[in-house]
């Protein structure tokens, strides 16, 4: 029985997808598909069941899961320490506003929510509780040890993208990879624009469902990259940025929650708790990453990709 060696337990939205195309070809990952939800969702199927989709992984490589839905659930972290004691951990973490309003539009693409982005953002569960980055991530070290938890900012990743995977596969114990000429501005699955009608998505949403759950995961994914599955999912209107007063209210909200972050790596966001500049451009947004990077990066056995 194979099982995984290190899993990305996300949370959502900070480039778990990218680095999961990234590490494809280097290490095994699960047949198939990018997430299988065991820990969190599936458990009841049993461990023989998550084995089997490792089971095409040859013997001397190391294998993985990133698994957006496992950072955030305390009982798929005691599932994953029972199962895989020594298994690595990698933990990436955004700007919790930047985070929320990407996750909002996932939300949103799905129908799982049609509250406004302010008020969902205050009282969804599941965008509140994957904003815990201080009490969560206390708790997957307190499980593994410190040294087992990896821990790597949005932020590093925007300014150093190679020096984000570098981290990553040294700690992973395989292969440097270098990554191409533009990769690293690549967006797997960006969410730029809503769909036009929620009833349609949740009757879409429960064909891929049904799909996914007889591991028809190839039909799934091309039925939803089909014309029709983008127009479902990405036919209405397009999103804007947000308004000012609103994302200044939203920082001050997830303002407690930075700084216990930063009591806990013991590193300077303050880039995550100031507004931004509405007319900043990419280069600026780059330039404060870069900043963020820098003030984290104290000296390399305190770099937080490893702390």
């Amino acid at each position: 029985m194979r099982l995984p060696d290190f899993i990305a337990v996300g949370p959502p939205r900070t480039a778990t997808t990218w680095l999961h195309e990234v590490l494809k070809g280097h290490v095994g990952l699960p047949l198939d598909i990018k997430e299988t939800d065991f820990f969190s969702k599936h458990y009841d199927k049993g461990i023989d069941w998550y084995a089997d989709y490792f089971r095409h992984c040859p013997p001397a490589i190391k294998i993985g899961e990133l698994c957006a839905t496992y950072f955030a659930s305390p009982e798929a972290r005691e599932r994953i320490a029972r199962h895989l004691p020594e298994c690595r951990i990698i933990c990436t973490l955004r700007d919790p506003v930047d985070r929320s309003y990407s996750f909002y539009r996932l939300l949103r693409r799905h129908a799982w929510t049609k509250l406004p982005f302010e008020e969902a953002a205050a009282k969804h569960r599941e965008i509140r509780e994957q904003n815990r980055y201080a009490f969560h991530l206390a708790g997957w070290q307190r499980q593994f040890g410190a040294d087992h938890v990896l821990v790597g900012l949005y932020d590093d990743f925007e300014a150093d993208a190679q020096a984000f995977v570098d981290r990553v596969t040294a700690f992973v114990g395989i292969d440097r990879i270098v990554i191409p000429p533009g990769r690293a501005f690549e967006r797997v699955h960006p969410i730029e624009t809503a769909p036009p009608s929620r009833r349609l998505v949740r009757a879409t949403r429960q064909i891929i469902t049904w799909m996914h759950s007889r591991r028809m995961h190839r039909a799934a994914i091309r039925f939803r990259k089909s014309a029709l599955g983008r127009f479902v999912y990405e036919g209405g209107r397009p999103y804007g940025p947000l308004a000012p007063d609103v994302e200044a209210r939203v920082r001050e909200l997830y303002r407690p929650e930075v700084e216990a972050l930063e009591e806990l790596l013991a590193i300077d966001l303050s880039a995550w708790k100031k507004p931004r500049d509405p007319q900043a451009g990419h280069s600026d947004k780059r330039k404060a990453a870069m900043s963020v990077a820098r003030a984290t990066s104290l000296d390399d056995l305190r770099d937080p990709i490893f702390k």
